[in-house]
């Protein structure tokens, strides 16, 4: 692995993304993207008597879904990396003690799936690891109880509010195999221009996801037009367009129809309390290890810069009149020769 510029990682190995698993709630099945998906639960409560189980239990289905494809029992795995919205990361916690695989947690918010993701490639590259496997999950009712309103009290919300998408994604990175190659990462900064409510992310993740896309461009030389796709996380329909408008004046770079955001693809905008689009760690994981690489397998996108997009925010934090800081970290996923 070497340093490229001052924030990207390029893999020189380029460790191979040799399976994936995506596992949705009964809202993201029914949107555009549901056949996408390795399974998708037509019940939020997945069979269990809470929604933190059931997130949990998602997240140890997107583990087991892409060991099973490919070929792995846990015991072969050397490294997992995960972790979730939740107070003490408790679904990749508890997901870990299922698995009793080696684990680091993490907590990058939103932007969790493509920094773990990173840092199995990274594992990977350096020889410290044969297969690492990169997962994360979210709810959307953990997610409303512990940062804003319990489902149950009826609270209403802005248009610009966003959804929490209910599901999983896992990916197992190795060093050789058939798939697509891992070959550049970019580690973005925090970045915080001061937006306070927890009904405006996409507004506050933008400036942080145009600063690490616009890192990843100076670092490594390349233009939008190296790239297939650049996608991003979490911005759904306000963000996404703040970030182009940043993109433009900030940077003088347009993006055009490959600028996209899985918060966006997700749902379909008529879609009951879907709001200005998903967001949450499962987003960009099943949007990602889902329906995005499906169309590379397809041979529908050849490269893809995939930039996850996380709000840090704290219920703590926000209640003591803080600004919300965000993190965007990309990955550079190749088609490569996928047999």
């Amino acid at each position: 692995m070497g340093l490229i510029g001052k924030q990207t990682w390029e893999f020189k190995s380029k460790p191979v993304l040799v399976a994936s698993g995506a596992v949705a709630g009964p809202k993201e099945g029914e949107g555009p993207l549901g056949q996408e998906f390795d399974a998708v639960h037509p019940d939020a409560y997945v069979g269990q008597e809470s929604w933190e189980k059931a997130e949990r239990r998602l997240f140890e289905e997107a583990c087991e879904t892409a060991m099973k494809k490919a070929n792995l029992q846990a015991e072969q795995i050397d490294v997992l990396y995960a972790g979730d919205l939740l107070n003490q990361i408790v679904t990749a916690n508890f997901g870990a003690r299922t698995l009793g695989t080696p684990f680091l947690g993490l907590f990058g918010a939103c932007s969790t799936s493509m920094e773990s993701l990173a840092l199995a490639a990274m594992t990977v590259d350096g020889g410290y690891a044969t297969y690492a496997l990169a997962a994360t999950a979210s709810h959307n009712s953990t997610a409303e109880r512990q940062f804003r309103y319990p489902t149950e009290y009826g609270g209403q919300k802005p248009p610009t509010a966003q959804c929490t998408v209910t599901g999983s994604g896992a990916a197992i990175v190795g060093r050789e195999g058939n798939g697509p190659r891992i070959t550049h990462a970019t580690i973005g900064k925090v970045v915080d221009l001061g937006v306070k409510s927890p009904f405006e992310m996409g507004p506050a993740m933008a400036p942080a996801a145009v600063d690490t896309i616009a890192r990843h461009f100076k670092d490594t030389g390349r233009t939008p037009d190296d790239y297939d796709l650049i996608v991003t996380g979490d911005l759904a329909r306000v963000g996404h367009k703040i970030a182009e408008e940043l993109f433009e004046k900030e940077e003088g770079l347009f993006l055009g129809d490959k600028f996209k955001d899985c918060g966006i693809l997700i749902f379909d905008p008529d879609q009951a309390e879907v709001f200005a689009g998903g967001s949450g760690c499962a987003c960009c994981a099943v949007v990602t290890y889902g329906h995005l690489l499906k169309r590379m397998e397809r041979g529908e996108l050849n490269r893809i810069l995939v930039c996850a997009t996380g709000a840090l925010l704290s219920p703590l934090s926000t209640q003591q009149g803080e600004s919300i800081p965000c993190v965007a970290h990309a990955v550079v996923i190749e088609r490569g020769e996928w047999v």
